[in-house]
């Protein structure tokens, strides 16, 4: 089911460079640089914040995230001759060439950042980031540092809120690669679910780049291609004990299926021989990793029957299956009635591994509908696998973070908007967390503007 981590980090400078070139940006940002230049304002030191007016999903917080791509971004953050060449193709012609000269040249070795640390808990309107720079310079910095912020924090604080209605010992799969907005949105989403609180990743690439647990089971698709049991091949598997006579697994499955049948009182004829195929050539395949999804047909007139069969089989032969998978229908009452049958297939046939099977949930799943699936399925060991509404956030599409200038040349500047909303508090700001009497819980957290002669002296007593 599940592979090991790697303990790797897999982002270095130059991958983040390759993902996130300076290029990657708006227009806007270059023609302000260069009105700057031109009125020989572009060193003047700037301070901008980085933060967001509302917290996400009508919830009271959010996780932010992003920052160690930020700062690698700003590590490698260097103009090539061919990124200022196609600057000087989408720029107006009466620009000065000398201005080409200077992006060239431009780094952010005079950027400093002050942040809160990465996974923390965050509030709305407080400054997530503060950067401070020369001002052509953290200016040309906005879109790219908020790309890399936005979805990664909303995703993050997505699956945070997961996590919340699953609880803290539920298994939790992020399988959501298939419908993320593009391969970046996949990867992105994988590694920061996995900070919010998601166990494993259906997402290989994401498990080969940043060491999270990958797990997977089989699809529809592969149930659907057998027809009968004459296609399994082998017709065989040996005993987990080193025994090195084969035995017939479809001679005994059929034994272990009539049995079954008659333990629950089914109809054998309604039993699909070509899922019995397919499951019996995946356990043959996988004899300690068993795990088959079972609703491709009917989950309690042949799913179900088909894997006790199977894995009643696997049991006899030392090996140790693993569970099931339900993708559709009720699956709180279908999780129910499967460990059901467990437990009277353990007890009837003395078979304690039936006791310990799991079963994964995966169909469609929301924070809603794993919030009730928690609360009726107590007690039942049931790993849940989310996809589109985990990695799309589909209760809200956007964070909302905005980059906004508090100070030039050591003096606040304020944006006044006909949106009140919109204002800004001027000046650079220290973030204060107040907590319980435990200190534990967040009560509030403050941000108030302070004068430059102060800030060290404030961020020291936090």
């Amino acid at each position: 089911m599940a592979a090991p981590s790697r303990n790797t980090c897999g982002l270095t400078e130059r991958s983040v460079r390759e993902r996130v070139p300076p290029l990657l940006t708006d227009l806007y940002q270059f023609t302000m640089a260069y009105a700057y230049w031109r009125a020989g304002r572009h060193q003047e030191p700037a301070v901008f914040e980085l933060f967001f007016r509302d917290n996400p999903f009508g919830g009271g917080f959010s996780l932010f995230a992003g920052l160690h791509d930020c700062l690698l971004f700003l590590r490698s953050f260097r103009f090539s001759d061919e990124d200022v060449e196609f600057l000087r193709s989408v720029l107006p012609p009466a620009t000065d060439p000398a201005f080409f000269q200077f992006l060239r040249g431009l780094d952010c070795s005079g950027v400093t950042v002050r942040s809160v640390p990465e996974g923390t808990v965050v509030f709305a309107r407080v400054p997530l980031m503060e950067v401070a720079g020369p001002l052509a310079v953290v200016q040309l910095l906005e879109t790219s540092l908020l790309c890399l912020v936005n979805y990664a924090s909303l995703v993050c604080s997505n699956a945070a809120r997961f996590r919340l209605a699953a609880g803290p010992r539920r298994r939790l799969l992020e399988m959501g690669l298939r419908r993320a907005q593009g391969p970046d949105g996949g990867l992105t989403a994988s590694r920061y679910t996995h900070i919010g609180g998601f166990d494993l990743t259906s997402n290989v690439q994401a498990g080969f780049l940043f060491g999270i647990p990958v797990a997977g089971t089989m699809a529809h698709s592969y149930v659907t291609s057998f027809n009968s049991l004459e296609e399994v091949w082998p017709q065989t598997l040996a005993a987990a004990n080193g025994d090195p006579e084969p035995v017939d697994v479809i001679s005994l499955t059929k034994g272990w299926l009539s049995r079954v049948c008659e333990l629950l009182g089914a109809e054998p004829e309604k039993i699909r021989e070509g899922e019995l195929a397919a499951f019996l050539s995946y356990a043959v395949a996988y004899p300690q990793n068993f795990l088959p999804v079972i609703d491709s047909y009917s989950v309690g007139c042949s799913g179900l029957l088909n894997f006790c069969a199977v894995a009643l089989t696997l049991c006899e032969l030392g090996h140790r299956p693993v569970g099931v998978r339900l993708d559709s229908g009720d699956l709180c009452k279908q999780s129910v009635d499967v460990r059901r049958v467990f437990r009277l297939c353990s007890e009837h046939f003395s078979i304690p591994a039936f006791d310990s099977l799991i079963i994964v949930g995966t169909n469609n799943i929301s924070e809603q509908s794993l919030a009730e699936l928690n609360k009726k399925v107590k007690g039942v060991n049931v790993m849940v696998g989310v996809g589109t509404h985990l990695v799309t956030c589909t209760k809200q599409p956007s964070l909302g973070c905005v980059y906004k200038l508090v100070e030039v040349r050591g003096r606040p500047r304020m944006k006044i908007s006909e949106d009140p909303e919109k204002s800004t508090v001027p000046g650079r700001k220290a973030v204060y967390r107040l907590v319980d009497a435990d200190g534990e819980n967040s009560l509030v957290s403050l941000a108030y503007t302070v004068l430059e002669s102060q800030l060290e002296s404030t961020l020291n007593g936090l």
